[in-house]
This record gives structure tokens, C-alpha cells and sequence, in this order.
């Protein structure tokens, strides 16, 4: 007597959703990107940059949450990019634009499109980074300042304006004079500190969550005087930057002087760290 063939369960493939998760939150943050446009032509400003917030805190998450499901991949990181693009560099153009760059006329459109150049300038440079092998030292900096904290700082001008009034900080001249500034920031050469591998002694960990605690009561109770002063702060840092970097250079130069094993006279001046941003 024939039996009946036995019943096997058809494999299923694909892709796991937990590894689909880095994913969704860059396309939510391209989302909250071009949310912030829309509430900026509806003239909800304010709106306007927390969509930005929104979008910066879903970028930071994408590559921490890729690394922690080893999740990343190729089309991850050129998805990053755009998203990145369209957040922080096209967005705050346009928002720029309405609110005030517009009194210009073409100038003021030009130095919008600036800003989003530089950005996408930035962004492209930093992909073709990806796959350079840099010394240790280099892994705690960016080149430039990211994407991300140049969109901050241009803003900064809208935070003001919304604590304080737009006698003064909604004027296009300002604003044009901040977008120079933040745009020729994104592009250049100049170290900026990178935290995403600082590692935080144990003495300290007690302290700095009391710090961020305290930030973030500020940022709910005081948002604008507190994004002013977190930008501020920033750029304050810039100086710092370079000169911590410099010395750890000169100490590398002088350890590979030491041991000739070690030979850093081919890296380049300034490095932004692939880890910062693996793809995912």
C-alpha cells in the first residue's frame, strides 16, 4: 500500500525584520525631514525645527541600533546619506528660505542652495571614507562639522528669534552671514570631536547622567535658550578640537618615529571615522 508523501514545511527566506529595524529609522527620519518643509511652507516654524530634532535623534539610532543587530550593509549607508541630505541639508535650506532668506530675492535662494551643496559635499566626502584604514587617534573626529551639527548651528538664528524676537535674528543678513559660515564649516579640513567612541570612565558615568538629565529638563522646559547655548557651546569647542588633535598627531608621529613599524607619513591631515557611521 502507498503512503502518502510526508508534508514538509516550505522554507521561508527573507529578511529578518529586526535587521529591516536600522532601516525604518532612517526612513523616518527622511520623513520628519520632509515634515520640517511642510510645517516651514504652512509657517509653523517652531513645528518646523522639531521635525529636525526628530530627524537628528533617528539618525543617531539608525547606526547604533545597526551595529548592536550587526545589521549593517551597503544599501544602509547610501540610504543614511540621502536621508542625511534631505534632513539636514536640504530641509533647514528651505526653512531658512521661507522664514527669511526669501527678502533677498535670488541671493538669498543662492545661499540656501550653497548650504545644501556644502552638505551634500560633505556627506559624499565622508562616503568616500568609508573603506580608508586611519590611525587610532583619528577614530574621536570628524572632518568638518557632520551634517547633523551643521543643521543645528544654522538654526541656531531661528532658536534665538523664537526666545528673544526678530528685531535682530530674523534678518536675512544674519542668517546669510550664519549659512556661510556653517556651510564653509561642513566642507573644511577642521577636526571636530566625534562622541560616538568616547568611552566614559567609571568615576564619571554617575556625573555625565546627571549632566544629560539636567540638559534634557532644560530642553523641556527652556527648548530654544537651550539649543542656543548647545550650538554655542559647539562651535566654543571648535579650538579645543584641533588642538587635542593636533597633539595626538604629534604623539603618533613621535611614536612611529620610535617604531618603525608603524608608518602614518601617508594618512591624511584630517579623518571622519567609518565606525561613527557604519552602514546598515
Amino acid at each position: 500500500m502507498l503512503r502518502p508523501p510526508a508534508f514538509k514545511p516550505r522554507r521561508i527566506t527573507g529578511l529578518s525584520i529586526n535587521r529591516m529595524i536600522p532601516n525604518i529609522l532612517t526612513l523616518l527620519a527622511l520623513c520628519a525631514g520632509m515634515t520640517a518643509i511642510r510645517f516651514a511652507i504652512n509657517g509653523q516654524f517652531e513645528g518646523a525645527v522639531i521635525a529636525i530634532i526628530v530627524a537628528g535623534v533617528f539618525d543617531g539610532l539608525d547606526g547604533r541600533v545597526a551595529r548592536l543587530l550587526k545589521s549593517t550593509s551597503p544599501f544602509g549607508a547610501q540610504l543614511d546619506s540621502l536621508s542625511d541630505f534631505i534632513c539636514f541639508g536640504v530641509a533647514p535650506g528651505v526653512m531658512l528660505y521661507i522664514w527669511t532668506m526669501s527678502h533677498l530675492a535670488s541671493f538669498g535662494w543662492a545661499l540656501s542652495l550653497l548650504y545644501a551643496i556644502c552638505c551634500g559635499l560633505r556627506l559624499a566626502r565622508f562616503n568616500t571614507q568609508l573603506d580608508v584604514e586611519l590611525p587610532p587617534y583619528a577614530a574621536y573626529f570628524f572632518t568638518g562639522v557632520p551634517a547633523p551639527g551643521g543643521a543645528g548651528l544654522v538654526l541656531v538664528p531661528m532658536y534665538l528669534a523664537f526666545e528673544f524676537g526678530d528685531e535682530f535674528f530674523r534678518s536675512p543678513i544674519f542668517n546669510g552671514v550664519v549659512m556661510i559660515a556653517v556651510a564653509a564649516l561642513m566642507v573644511s579640513r577642521v577636526p571636530t570631536f566625534s562622541m560616538k567612541r568616547f568611552r566614559i570612565p567609571h568615576n564619571y558615568v554617575l556625573p555625565v547622567m546627571l549632566g544629560i538629565a539636567v540638559v534634557a529638563a532644560f530642553l523641556t522646559t527652556a527648548p530654544w535658550p537651550t539649543l542656543s547655548a548647545v550650538g554655542i557651546l559647539y562651535i566654543a569647542s571648535i579650538p579645543l578640537t584641533v588642538r587635542s588633535f593636533n597633539r595626538l598627531r604629534r604623539e603618533a608621529a613621535a611614536q612611529a618615529k620610535a617604531s618603525p613599524d608603524i608608518d602614518l607619513a601617508a594618512a591624511p591631515q584630517h579623518y571622519d571615522a567609518p565606525e561613527s557611521r557604519l552602514p546598515h
